[in-house]
């Protein structure tokens, strides 16, 4: 009997909590259905949140209870006042939007859509859908500001989140993959980059302008009608259209220089391969396929490549730029300078050409400084001391008008205003140190 009455009790507590699970989501629901949720309402809610979590035993009721906490930021992003600035909403949105409740909203509307496919019932199908359209604009530009702000591993995971919410958005995905190659997140860019190849995502599409009358500056549609509307109804003239080329060489490519970083040299090759297949006449692909053999020490693959590419395009200076840099990272640096100096020759105002000119320039200065700070004071050293100071002026002076001329295409640059102030110092001209502060 004693036994009996223990299963008893047992049962009994399951069917409380059972009760009591049942009765914190009814409450959960009551306030989620309100019209307007703030203030103690909102409160109330992040309370039940709390209290139905361990409670929730069965699968419906683990789903829906997930549904309401992952809820929360939408809810709260509800509340805001309307009524401020772009600016202000956008603030007050980080202090509880952050990616993993992103995240974590994606993962839970996810299972939510699954379930009520699974079981038939749209409870809040319908609702999830509508939730997605309204709040992916602002989750939009939460990602946008955190890439501004150059937290791009975050902005990568909150792209693909998105993408989770909205796989019909695959713009999202190749955005988020982007931004992780700029966070050095390869795994996770790896990842996305093939799910857009297995996907067939090209990217392309047409860009519709047409100039504002009373602005005078030229906006940019993705639809067409909205835009000869525009100019029908006598608000804008001029308009042009622009193709967006197809991305899916750019994809592949970047799938086989991330398996280059990560050491996969014969797989790298063989994505190169496919990607030269879908752009035969892409001299960056050639490029990129000669950088895979330049690592594997592999010269006479590299040169071949290298003669290929400048068969394909004698005059492209972004070419020529690219194939400087290749060579200075590999220490080939004769060919890196003349590279440099054809891509400047094809394009006068290259900036970035000037800038990497210079510091192939300026390289052999760090081992004159070195051996300068192993002398003595000896009469011997004093003389050798004399030689080296002379052979640093012919280098600061042969890079100082290379990077007066970067410093003259972007003014803004610090690191190009950096690093000419350094020659100003070196050689004593204190009036052009002045003029540089005083840009300031």
């Amino acid at each position: 009997m004693k036994i009996k009455q223990i299963i008893i009790a047992g049962a009994l507590l399951v069917s409380v909590t059972t009760f009591a699970q049942k009765d914190e989501l009814k409450a959960l629901k009551k306030i989620y259905n309100k019209e307007v949720i703030k203030g103690d309402d909102l409160a109330e809610y992040k309370s039940f949140v709390e209290k139905v979590q361990p409670l929730a035993v069965e699968e419906g009721d683990k789903v829906y209870a997930n549904f309401y906490k992952c809820m929360i930021p939408v809810l709260e992003y509800s509340a805001i006042d309307k009524s401020m600035t772009p600016n202000q909403i956008q603030m007050a949105l980080v202090k509880f939007v952050s990616p993993k409740s992103i995240s974590d909203l994606a993962n839970g509307l996810n299972a939510t859509l699954d379930y009520e496919k699974k079981t038939g019932k749209k409870i809040q199908t319908d609702d999830i859908h509508e939730t997605i359209a309204s709040f992916k604009p602002e989750l939009i530009n939460y990602a946008i500001k955190l890439g501004n702000d150059k937290n791009y591993k975050e902005s990568a995971d909150v792209l693909y989140s998105i993408y989770q919410l909205d796989k019909k958005d695959q713009e999202t995905l190749y955005y988020a993959a982007n931004y992780a190659v700029n966070a050095h997140d390869y795994d996770n860019a790896l990842l996305y980059y093939k799910e857009l190849k297995t996907l067939n995502y090209t990217g392309e599409g047409t860009i519709y302008y047409a100039k504002n009358k009373a602005t005078g500056t030229e906006e940019s549609y993705n639809n067409k009608n909205v835009r000869d509307n525009m100019v029908q109804l006598g608000t804008h003239l001029s308009p042009r259209d622009e193709k967006i080329p197809s991305k899916k060489g750019e994809i592949i490519r970047n799938i086989a220089l991330i398996l280059v970083e990560q050491g996969k040299s014969e797989e790298a090759k063989g994505a190169l391969e496919e990607a030269r297949k879908e752009n035969p006449e892409d001299a960056g692909l050639i490029v990129s396929e000669a950088n895979i053999y330049l690592k594997l020490n592999d010269n006479i693959n590299y040169k071949r490549l290298i003669s290929e590419a400048l068969v394909k395009s004698p005059n492209d200076e972004v070419l020529f730029f690219n194939l400087g840099v290749t060579c200075a990272n590999a220490n080939q640096f004769e060919d890196a300078e003349k590279y440099y100096r054809k891509a400047i020759e094809l394009k006068p105002d290259f900036g970035n050409a000037y800038l990497n000119l210079a510091d192939l320039v300026l390289k052999p200065d760090a081992k004159i400084v070195e051996e300068i700070n192993k002398l003595s004071t000896s009469e011997k050293d004093l003389k050798r001391y004399d030689i080296l100071k002379t052979e640093r002026q012919k280098i600061f002076n042969k890079a100082m008008p290379l990077l007066e001329k970067a410093h003259q295409l972007d003014p803004k640059d610090d690191v190009i205003k950096s690093n000419l102030k350094s020659v100003y110092n070196f050689l004593e001209l204190t009036d052009k140190v002045k003029a540089l502060k005083a840009e300031n």
